[in-house]
């Protein structure tokens, strides 16, 4: 087993210490574009240019129900940011974001905890890419210590494929001293786009657990996260398991991507994960606060259940077991 370390205690700890279903928030990315983000633009950006659209968004889900909001910050690493000209701006703009997402917590009746989002770096590992492991920590490092540095209760790792770019994530947020949480993207008949299934994510943790919980985002749909959560337990039952799943495949019409899961489907994905393992519970692309407003509903009045059989999963919730087309380079837009 991997020597636990001195972890601060933050809201984050604290609320996971209570027991209770955790509510993380929904989508950054969709709500930003609903609310004028064009395609193209650096969604990390709005937290020096347009705080209070950002802060809007916090308040949104913070309302709707949320203990855990992610900060704007899911491209904002070196290189990422590189894409846009901002690689000089990871402490300002990770800083800023942390910021608004604090202040937006503060204003709740209730302890909301800080999630400071990072993304995958956007390249391939070495050998199959042009990243090596070094150079790799040393982009996770600069964001996770800004976000860190800033006030972020725990560093929420996510939309991860490859097992080289997870442990120079953890490796890089093990510096911050704060908790911090890894979810993968088991897009593509059951694994990642790199071939890692929820089953050797969770023999992984047995290895790791100085990460604070594992699970799911991202990915095809909440049925998907729902059997990723249950096989993670399977063989990690001592893990605290995430599920914050995408809305569906997105659908092309001519009012813009309509994503197919609606609110009120939310009550299923809640029961299923909830009875499967998962001990934190949001949603991922295409989600809205009125998701998170069902989802913190169906949390509230869960009262237990059996586990659930892996047909039942796949009866109440489409669960995948389609190929789905390889992106040629790692790390989508979470949105």
């Amino acid at each position: 087993m991997a020597q636990e370390q001195d972890i601060r205690r933050t809201t984050f700890t604290s609320l996971l210490a209570s027991g209770r279903p955790l509510v993380a928030d929904g989508a950054m990315g969709t709500t930003l574009f609903s609310l004028g983000l064009e395609g193209g633009g650096c969604p990390e950006l709005l937290n020096v240019e347009q705080p209070d659209l950002v802060e809007k968004v916090h308040r949104s889900f913070i309302d709707a129900g949320a203990d855990i909001v992610l900060t704007n910050t899911f491209g904002g690493n070196r290189r990422r940011l590189a894409l846009h000209k901002l690689d000089d701006r990871v402490v300002e703009l990770n800083t800023a974001a942390v910021e608004i997402a604090r202040r937006a917590g503060d204003q709740a009746d209730r302890a909301v905890a800080v999630a400071g989002s990072v993304g995958p770096t956007g390249d391939l590992f070495r050998p199959l890419g042009p990243l090596s492991r070094e150079e790799g920590v040393a982009v996770f490092t600069e964001q996770c210590l800004a976000l860190a540095d800033a006030g972020a209760d725990v560093i929420w790792i996510e939309t991860i494929s490859s097992f080289e770019e997870l442990e120079a994530a953890v490796e890089a947020a093990a510096t911050t001293g704060i908790p911090y949480t890894a979810t993968l993207s088991f897009d593509t008949s059951g694994h990642t786009m790199m071939g890692i299934s929820p089953n050797a994510l969770g023999r992984w943790w047995l290895d790791h657990s100085a990460v604070a919980a594992v699970g799911a985002n991202c990915g095809i749909g909440p049925g998907d996260a729902v059997a990723a959560v249950f096989d993670i337990a399977d063989v990690a039952p001592g893990t605290a398991t995430i599920a914050k799943a995408n809305c569906g495949i997105p659908l092309y019409q001519t009012e813009g991507l309509i994503y197919p899961v609606a609110p009120e489907e939310m009550g299923t994905y809640v029961d299923l994960a909830l009875r499967s393992g998962a001990r934190i519970i949001g949603a991922c692309c295409g989600s809205t606060p009125d998701h998170i407003a069902v989802i913190r509903e169906a949390v509230d009045v869960f009262t237990g259940g059996e586990r659930p059989l892996r047909d039942e999963i796949e009866h109440r919730l489409d669960v995948s077991s389609r190929p789905t087309k390889t992106p040629s380079r790692s790390g989508r837009r979470r949105g």
